[in-house]
């Protein structure tokens, strides 16, 4: 029962050890010095991880469905703690906790971080935050069912539990799916990187804010994230790849394999994600404006990159939001229980199950008033099952669940209930910023207790597997 279990958990570590030494390169290349903690790191987890893998290696005909539970959350779970090895004792990082909290928020692009001062860090640090922010974004499922040809249909069921967009489920294998989105998701990377350079940064940093933008992470290699640059462009270019990011990676291969007008605008999740993200700037960007006494185009240039920031859980920032005024708290909170479409590198709840559950309110108000009236409940032109309408109601209730009872707990260990909820919704949802001005823009999460930290690092891996696929084996574990 376990073995393609820890074959794919050793296939994962071995991966992520060979990936340090790209680090330890750059840190070499940019100052000569060798980073052996990078180098141990990395030969450490090619070691435990290629052993792991080569003593349960085999072809795996069938993945039943606890196992298709157990592979991605035992992922999910293992990853940060191998992330966290290069980082302990480099840098700033000092203690396991903060190593710990730090990858688990690259890895899950959630983008919280523990770090005073980002630009003090060896660039080797810098540039393996943002590497985690970009494994994190494709998803190490779905990087595992690509490159390993040994689950045959079973990985199937990996993609399920990883990737929650159906949309190309007419392709034959599932493992041609997913070189697909990892082809796009590497083609807009490289093309935001060679923007960003076009505009004005240096190649590392471009790099790096690519990385973090595209798997939406936040992870940025200087203080004042992207308004280091006080750069129209560079905001609007984030901007740009931020919404990109915030689409079903499968309806850009959809568009390259129809190649018609249809595929672009008939998806009724992207419309209605991109119509809420134009009301939401246009709204706010008056009010900001009004409130502020500001010029409108100030207004609206800040507000717009930093709602796209929020809605998308990237966690960039180009103003501190939380100096705006206290009626930012309840915006930016309602942003982050967002996300964008599912099936996208964001995190949170996703626009497609709000549409769920306002079809389902619409069905229950006809209903109400005409009990004999048949309603059927549509996303645009889809019907939707009850299946699926249950489904929805039970992850958000599992979100909101989760961050009632992980609040509560933090709220016991001193923290006042707006830090304590901030915290907890900024990586639930893995939107990385909290709000208040302790863990909001200008802040970081280095003030916490170790207990809490390893807490809020649990709820960034909660958050990325969407509550509950955790839930779901902990229910099953406990029948047991």
């Amino acid at each position: 029962m376990w073995r393609p279990v820890l074959m794919i958990d050793g296939f994962i570590v071995f991966v992520l050890g060979l990936m340090m030494l790209l680090p330890a390169g750059a840190l070499y290349y940019y100052s000569g010095r060798v980073d052996y903690i990078f180098l141990q790191s990395s030969f450490t987890a090619m070691f435990l991880g290629g052993a792991l893998f080569l003593a349960n290696i085999g072809d795996v005909k069938k993945i039943t469905i606890l196992q298709g539970y157990l592979i991605p959350v035992t992922c999910w779970f293992i990853a940060p703690l191998v992330c966290a090895l290069p980082l302990y004792g480099n840098g700033d990082i000092k203690t396991v906790y903060d190593a710990v909290f730090e990858a688990t928020s690259g890895i899950t692009s959630t983008g919280s971080t523990i770090l005073r001062n980002i630009e003090a860090q060896p660039k080797s640090v810098l540039l393996w935050r943002a590497m985690l922010n970009g494994l994190g974004g494709i998803g190490i499922i779905i990087f595992a069912v690509a490159l390993t040809p040994f689950l045959g249909t079973g990985g199937t069921h990996l993609f399920s539990k990883e990737n929650s967009d159906t949309e190309e489920k007419f392709l034959p294998k599932i493992r041609y799916i997913a070189k697909d989105i990892i082809f796009v998701y590497i083609f807009l990377s490289v093309l935001c990187a060679v923007l960003f350079k076009n505009a004005g940064m240096n190649w590392f940093d471009a790099v790096a804010f690519a990385l973090s933008t595209m798997g939406t992470g936040g992870l940025s290699p200087k203080n004042n994230s992207i308004a280091f640059f006080d750069s129209p462009t560079i905001e609007a270019i984030c901007a740009v790849f931020l919404l990109l990011s915030a689409l079903p990676i499968t309806y850009f291969v959809l568009i390259l394999k129809r190649r018609t007008l249809a595929s672009v605008t008939s998806n009724p999740q992207v419309n209605a994600f991109l119509k809420l993200v134009a009301g939401y700037i246009l709204f706010i960007s008056i009010f900001y404006a009004y409130d502020a006494e500001i010029p409108f185009l100030t207004a609206f240039r800040r507000a717009a990159f930093n709602i796209i920031s929020a809605i998308t859980t990237a966690g960039l920032a180009s103003s501190d939001f939380i100096s705006w005024g206290s009626w930012t708290v309840v915006v930016f909170l309602i942003l982050f229980m967002h996300g964008g479409c599912t099936g996208s590198t964001t995190g949170s709840i996703k626009v497609f199950r709000w549409q769920v559950i306002g079809a389902f309110f619409k069905q229950y108000a006809v209903k109400a008033l005409s009990p004999n009236q048949v309603a059927v409940m549509k996303t645009g032109d889809k019907v939707i099952g009850a299946e699926i309408v249950s489904s929805v109601f039970v992850l958000v209730f599992g979100f909101v669940f989760a961050i009632a009872i992980y609040t509560l707990i933090i709220c016991f260990t001193g923290v006042d209930f707006v830090t304590a909820l901030g915290a907890v919704i900024a990586n639930v949802t893995n939107s990385g910023l909290g709000l208040t001005p302790a863990t909001g823009p200008a802040g970081s999460f280095a003030g916490f207790t170790p207990f809490v930290k390893y807490l809020l690092a649990s709820a960034m891996v909660l958050g990325r597997l969407e509550v509950v696929t955790v839930f779901v084996l902990l229910n099953k574990i406990s029948r047991k």
